[in-house]
C-alpha cells in the first residue's frame, strides 16, 4: 500500500527520508526484531537474491538476542533503531523519548531511526536530528501485521507501488509471519524481475 505524504508534512518536515533518490534501488525494511526464527528465515530469503535490506530492531530484543543482530550485520545488512520498547512518541516528552532510544543505542550503535507506528512529536523529531538521527519513514507499507488481511493482499500493498527510490515496510515477528511469509518472496521475484536491486540504507 502506497502512503501518500501530504505536503503540509513535507514542508514542515524536510528532513525526514521518505524515500531515497536512487535509480535503480528498493530499501527492504523490517521493524520491531530481531525474533528467533522469523530473523533467520528473512536473512535466507534476501540471500538467495543476495538483497540487502535494514532491520529497525528493537533494543530490548537484540539484548536478547544479540547472536542474530551480528547475523544481521555479518550478511550486510543494515541496522536502524527502533526505541529500546516500542514506545510511541506521543504523550511523551522529548527527554523520556531520547533516554529510551538512547539505552537501545548503546547495542545497535546506528543512526537510523525509525518511529514506532510512525508517531512522534516535532519536539522529538528536533532532540533526533540534534543527536544525529536520520528519521527513516517510508512510502509503501505492506500491512503485513493487520490480521484481517492475507499474504495476497499483503503482497499486493507492497508491490503496487514498488519503484526505484521505495521504501518498504515488513515486520519481523511471529505476528506478522504468516503474511509477510507470503509477501516477501515474491516481492524479491517481482522487484529483481524489474531489474531493481535491494540495497541497505546507508545515510
Amino acid at each position: 500500500m502506497h502512503i501518500p505524504v501530504p505536503q503540509i508534512l513535507r514542508e514542515i518536515t524536510p528532513d525526514l527520508v521518505w524515500h531515497i533518490p536512487d535509480p535503480n534501488g528498493v530499501f527492504l525494511t523490517f521493524d520491531d526484531g530481531p525474533t528467533p526464527a522469523i530473523t533467520e528465515w528473512i536473512l535466507g530469503q534476501l540471500a538467495k537474491y543476495n538483497a540487502k535490506a535494514t532491520f529497525f530492531c528493537i533494543g530490548k530484543n537484540a539484548e536478547l538476542y544479540p547472536e542474530l543482530l551480528d547475523m544481521i550485520r555479518a550478511e550486510g545488512h543494515a541496522v536502524g533503531n527502533h526505541t529500546h520498547n516500542h514506545i510511541k512518541g506521543w504523550g511523551r516528552g522529548a527527554e523520556e523519548y531520547m533516554a529510551n532510544i538512547t539505552r537501545a543505542d548503546r547495542i545497535l550503535h546506528t543512526n537510523l531511526y525509525r518511529p514506532p507506528y510512525g508517531r512522534f512529536t516535532p519536539g522529538q523529531a528536533v532532540a533526533l536530528s540534534r543527536a544525529g538521527y536520520h528519521i527513516v519513514l517510508w512510502n509503501v507499507l505492506s500491512r503485513d501485521y493487520n490480521t484481517d488481511i492475507d499474504g495476497r493482499t499483503c503482497f499486493k500493498n507492497a508491490t503496487n507501488h514498488i519503484k526505484a527510490g521505495s521504501i518498504v515496510v515488513f515486520h519481523d515477528s511471529v505476528k506478522t509471519f504468516k503474511n509477510m511469509s507470503y509477501a516477501l518472496p515474491r516481492t524479491l521475484d517481482l522487484i529483481y524481475e524489474r531489474g531493481l536491486e535491494c540495497k541497505p540504507i546507508v545515510l
